[in-house]
């Protein structure tokens, strides 16, 4: 097998510069039913796909968010623009959080500002959110550029077929990356266990 590592991290660093978020503006000021929300997101967020047939939201992960207490529950059928933001926390929360831990995050934020009819709402919170994780894009770029050149001059020393040797260096740089992810998981699941936990609370009231 021949990897061609040539021209692999100018496309991941163009992949990173490219990463973008839905913004408040682009949702539409209309209550929306179930169906046109899950077009809404799928066309949104297709660049996140990794497959072609895979799916952004569906109708029964939708109604799972709500019996979990994810997502306050519609009106008349109807979901708002602020639904739609906290579909898009737990859009990305979802990947690395347990269902619990991303109600126990989240269970503060919609319920002190939920559709508030205040200047300081959902909407507020994820513009800032969005903001931040924008300003960090040059700085996670250069972190993966330094990660790649670290597996790249790595198993330097050892006598195998250049071929074999591609392989190792993208290995060692997959799993360079895989100890980021993993050490922020647990340092967000340590975050997480320090938060009042909802569901807890709700069973001793």
């Amino acid at each position: 097998m021949v990897i061609d590592t040539k021209d692999m991290l100018g496309s991941i660093l163009s992949s990173i510069a490219r990463i973008d978020y839905i913004k408040p503006e682009d949702i539409p000021n209309i209550d929306l039913y179930m169906d046109q929300v899950t077009t809404f997101m799928e066309e949104q967020l297709a660049a996140t796909k990794r497959y072609e047939d895979d799916k952004i939201l569906t109708k029964t992960m939708i109604n799972n968010y709500a019996k979990n207490n994810l997502l306050p529950p519609p009106v008349k059928k109807k979901y708002s623009k602020e639904h739609v933001l906290v579909m898009i926390f737990i859009y990305y929360f979802k990947n690395i959080l347990s269902i619990r831990d991303i109600e126990t995050l989240l269970t503060p934020i919609t319920e002190k500002y939920f559709q508030n009819d205040k200047d300081f709402n959902i909407t507020a919170i994820y513009k800032e959110v969005c903001e931040l994780e924008k300003s960090r894009i040059d700085a996670l770029q250069k972190d993966v550029a330094k990660a790649y050149h670290q597996a790249m001059e790595s198993f330097a020393g050892i006598e195998i077929n250049e071929e074999d040797r591609d392989y190792l260096k993208l290995f060692s740089f997959i799993a360079s990356l895989s100890f980021d992810v993993y050490v922020k998981k647990l340092l967000i699941e340590k975050l997480i266990n320090e938060l009042p936990d909802p569901v807890h609370e709700k069973k001793k009231k």
